[in-house]
């Protein structure tokens, strides 16, 4: 008689309702290899699913697209990926078609399903991947391996201004993703200034090497320390990592002219703005979708050859089985917990 294998997954049934399911044990395909999860991070973009606020996201749905994992099974390949390693994979999937994806640039392509949102994500045992999205870890432990793709969505997003050794940035919003491009920004050679409404959050990212840090508490105060700390020229380039409307208008208020200002932060609210002030100041403005492979692959090298500690990044592990006091929590805790991490 043949092992009856279990597979269960965390899914959103709807916004606010969250439970663990048995679903059937993947069965690997030509070109694919099974992995087995070892940590999955539950994203903003996570959250806002379970908020019901996402714009991308249908229901139900299984979450999840910061994942490691080990590799159970796999053919015979010339990547050198074999049964036993810890991995992480490329979690964004594209037509192949779309001028996005004809240009090269598959992480913008006009039908994008990321894992966790247009299709099920990675928070199960056992998932199957295609072979050519799955990158070796080198070495790094599972636990950190769980930060590398929100890690590289700043990278990605930062690497696009071109930054160079001394140029002042700063970054609005000190969530995971703002810190990470704080993280960024400073490996680039910039000084950075992260501004949020959470002491406790800028407390770490100060931790992790921030240059300043900034209470963004009233539009007056927010004008005086951009002044102070750029001489009155404003900043190189900014950042928006947050979503709204108002942190967007102090992105494009606190950016020099002829500056940049990159846009990751993802909103529903519409922004009303002086459109005539990206042409007065001469601007460029970069929106900034998801990743490419060789994104995660040079963030995976950079964390490895600076041995990046970002364990002060997680408040929080859950067991997988605790799955659905997880989202709850974040949810209520926002302005305390970075990032939540479960174990599988």
């Amino acid at each position: 008689m043949s092992e009856v294998k279990i597979n269960q997954a965390i899914y959103l049934n709807e916004p606010g309702k969250v439970s663990i399911q048995e679903i059937a044990f993947p069965v690997p395909q030509k070109g694919e290899a099974l992995l087995k999860i070892k940590y999955g991070g539950i994203c903003g973009s996570d959250l806002s699913s379970y908020r019901g606020r996402f714009a991308y996201v249908s229901y139900p749905r299984i979450p999840g697209h910061e994942f490691s994992a080990e590799i159970v099974e796999i053919e015979e390949n010339d990547r050198n990926l074999k049964p036993g390693m810890t991995v992480i994979a490329n979690p964004y999937f594209n037509c192949g078609t779309c001028y996005s994806c004809r240009q090269g640039k598959v992480n913008c392509c006009v039908d994008n399903q990321t894992m966790g949102v247009q299709r099920d994500g990675a928070f199960a045992q056992y998932i199957t991947m295609p072979m050519e999205r799955i990158i070796d870890g080198k070495g790094l432990s599972a636990q950190t391996l769980a930060l590398v793709e929100p890690l590289t969505i700043s990278y990605h997003a930062v690497k696009k201004a071109k930054i160079n050794k001394g140029d002042k940035v700063l970054v609005i919003g000190a969530g995971t993703i703002g810190i990470f491009a704080m993280l960024a920004a400073k490996h680039f050679g910039a000084e950075v200034c992260i501004c949020d409404i959470s002491q406790k959050k800028l407390d770490i990212a100060k931790k992790l090497g921030a240059d300043h840090t900034m209470v963004n508490d009233t539009r007056e105060n927010f004008s005086k320390v951009v002044s102070r700390l750029t001489g009155g020229d404003g900043f190189a380039v900014t950042v928006e990592a947050v979503g709204l409307p108002s942190t967007f208008q102090n992105c494009i208020d606190a950016v020099a002219y002829t500056g940049e200002v990159i846009v990751i932060g993802v909103g529903q609210e519409k922004v009303d703005f002086d459109f005539s002030i990206l042409q007065k100041k001469e601007l460029t403005i970069h929106g900034s979708r998801n990743a490419v492979t060789a994104d995660l692959i040079e963030v995976i090298e950079w964390m490895q050859k600076e041995k990046l500690d970002l364990s002060s990044m997680i408040t929080k592990i859950y067991l997988f089985e605790e799955g659905t006091y997880a989202f709850p929590d974040m949810d209520e805790n926002t302005g305390e917990i970075v990032k939540i991490l479960l174990e599988f």
